[in-house]
Order: structure tokens, then C-alpha cells, then sequence
């Protein structure tokens, strides 16, 4: 556990290992991937994510708090999750109040002991924000790093 301060609208920024060997190989191994348009650039933006099923609908759950792709997405308000070479275009909905904290103690309860990681340097449940995902359209087969000309989110540059 670190000494950093963290409270509100904090987050925990990755780590070296984890930014630049632990993701880009999760992204290459076909680890499923939150593809967002980044609010200031434009780009997608990927970044692996374990979806959780919880009575019928999927969720993303920031384990490290305010990230860069959580404020990407509540922007955006949509995103598609890659699982090897399928994309899968989705609306995003952020919770709050009560069906966030009955998602969040699910997902807690599921993780175990492991949650302990997960809450360690960022224990209130509300510092975690969560977005439920509801598929908009058929997974289609596609890249798994699009170049410029593909754009999933219809929106002329």
C-alpha cells in the first residue's frame, strides 16, 4: 500500500509495469478492452477492463478511481468492448446512489479476498464509479487497433 493522499474525484495513476508491459499485452492477448473517444484528442482511447454480469446486465467498474477512460466516458456517454477481434458497440449509463452500491457490494462479495487489493488504497465504494453497458448493435469482426479511417462512433473528425 502507498502513502498517497487520495479522496473525491482522485485516482490511483497506473504504475510503469502495469501501463506499459501488463496492458499492452493484455490488449494483444485479446483481454477485453474499453475503446472510448478521448474527450480532448479525438482518438480511441483502449484500456483493458474485467465486464461483470450482475442479474442480466454488464458493468464497468474503475478499480482506480477517477481515470482518464471514466472521464472519457462519461463525455462520450458510449464506447465498444473488444474481446479479441469483436467489437461490441454499447451505451454507457454511470450509476449512483443505491444501484451503485448494490452493484458495487456484488462485485464485492465476488472478488473475495481480493477485494482487499481492490479497496486498498481507495476504500469507499463511491470512489469507484461503475457504468452499466447496453449493447446498441450486433459485435462485429474488426481490427484490433483500427487505424484512422474506422470510426465506431459515427462521429466526423
Amino acid at each position: 500500500m502507498s502513502t498517497t493522499s487520495v479522496g473525491r474525484n482522485d485516482y490511483l495513476p497506473p504504475g510503469f509495469l502495469l501501463q506499459h508491459v501488463v496492458n499492452p499485452i493484455a490488449r494483444t492477448i485479446g483481454v477485453p478492452t474499453l475503446i472510448v473517444r478521448g474527450r480532448i484528442s479525438g482518438r480511441e482511447i483502449s484500456t483493458p477492463v474485467a465486464p461483470f454480469e450482475f442479474e442480466g446486465d454488464t458493468y464497468v467498474i474503475a478499480g482506480r478511481g477517477e481515470t482518464q477512460w471514466v472521464r472519457n466516458l462519461r463525455v462520450a456517454g458510449r464506447c465498444e468492448v473488444r474481446v479479441r477481434w469483436h467489437r461490441q458497440p454499447h451505451l454507457a449509463t454511470e450509476l449512483r446512489g443505491a444501484e451503485h452500491q448494490l452493484v458495487v457490494t456484488a462485485y464485492i462479495e465476488r472478488l473475495g479476498r481480493r477485494a482487499d487489493f481492490f479497496l486498498a488504497e481507495l476504500p469507499d465504494p463511491a470512489d469507484h464509479p461503475i457504468f452499466r453497458l447496453e449493447p446498441t448493435g450486433p459485435p462485429r469482426r474488426g481490427p484490433a487497433h483500427p487505424g484512422p479511417a474506422h470510426d465506431p462512433f459515427g462521429q466526423v473528425d
